[in-house]
């Protein structure tokens, strides 16, 4: 039986397999229907639900829904438990973890200075463009003409960049400071 679910899962599969979306001919063919005009009745019933949406000249654009997980709970880090696994909701990485998308962007981290922070070399991170930061945030900061990632400290004008490994000493600017971002998240693969 083909429902909008079923027929929208084939879809995302399509784009995540081919990384990009599929023409009506194509959803035709995904859902087994004999002609393209089904297909675009499935499309407009997706545009209502919002899974689908279309650009300005009428392509075919992928939603957030295409970039979700499924979230199933929760996991013990101490002593084991029964687990149960049940779906609580879907959850977009995206979503969770960027909140100013046209100021966000990644890094990959070169170095040990921040491993005490969890922050270790070739993880990524993301972070925000910002020009301001508050104390104990961690930023990416021009200092003295030399780029790095450290905590940023205030204490009423003397400003302080640590490192968060006892191997460094703190960065006290000889002559200027420009914070450029904020670190938001570390991503790291295993």
């Amino acid at each position: 039986m083909r429902t909008p679910a079923t027929s929208f899962a084939k879809i995302v599969t399509f784009y995540r397999r081919y990384h990009r979306m599929p023409s009506y001919q194509e959803i035709a063919q995904l859902v087994r229907y004999r002609s393209k005009s089904p297909a675009f009745k499935l499309v407009d019933k997706l545009i209502e639900q919002g899974r689908l949406v279309k650009d300005a000249s009428g392509r075919l654009l992928p939603t957030k829904y295409f970039h979700e997980i499924p979230w199933l709970g929760t996991v013990i880090a101490g002593y084991p438990s029964p687990a149960e696994e049940e779906l609580l909701d879907t959850l977009s990485l995206e979503e969770y973890l960027v909140s100013n998308k046209d100021a966000t962007y990644m890094l990959r981290v070169k170095g040990d200075s921040m491993i005490e922070a969890g922050i270790m070399p070739g993880d990524l991170v993301l972070v925000e463009r910002r020009e301001q930061a508050k104390s104990g945030e961690i930023v990416i900061a021009e200092v003295d003409g030399e780029w790095t990632m450290k905590t940023y400290r205030k204490r009423g004008r003397k400003i302080t960049l640590e490192p968060a490994n006892k191997k460094y000493q703190p960065i006290v600017p000889k002559e200027e400071i420009r914070i450029a971002a904020i670190v938001k998240a570390v991503i790291r693969k295993y």
